[in-house]
């Protein structure tokens, strides 16, 4: 995906205050590492918690921050309450951040990256291959 495939200005305003909101919600790194544990197996807080090394108390926390925005869901099993991430494509917008961190520490690891036309003009007119 580009940044030619969705073009913001068309976005109502309350729409990207709401993903700001989401975004700002997961940018926080326990946050994040609860997100990927429930992405791999519905947990339950004491599991969760235990997976990421927190307290119960603090995953709880998270989970109510996380639940209010839809990112999470829980659902009653027997004694236990059990969460799950809702929609996995914000898990796709964390990949594509994981992945843009690692090219920028390590460029050139994956390969060359692709050029637009268009860039590889301007690289050309600056001297830069």
């Amino acid at each position: 995906m580009t940044s030619r495939d969705v073009d913001l200005t068309s976005v109502p305003d309350a729409l990207l205050e709401r993903a700001a909101s989401a975004l700002r919600v997961l940018a926080h790194p326990d946050r994040l590492r609860m997100v990927d544990a429930l992405a791999r197996e519905d947990l339950s807080v004491g599991e969760l918690a235990a997976r990421v090394g927190l307290t119960p108390s603090a995953c709880s926390q998270h989970l109510s921050q996380m639940k209010a925005h839809g990112l999470v869901s829980a659902e009653r099993v027997a004694r236990h309450v059990r969460y799950r991430v809702t929609d996995p494509r914000p898990l796709a917008v964390i990949g594509c951040i994981a992945r843009h961190l690692a090219d920028v520490a390590h460029p050139g690891a994956a390969g060359p990256t692709r050029r637009s036309p268009r860039r590889n003009a301007r690289a050309r007119k600056a001297g830069v291959r």
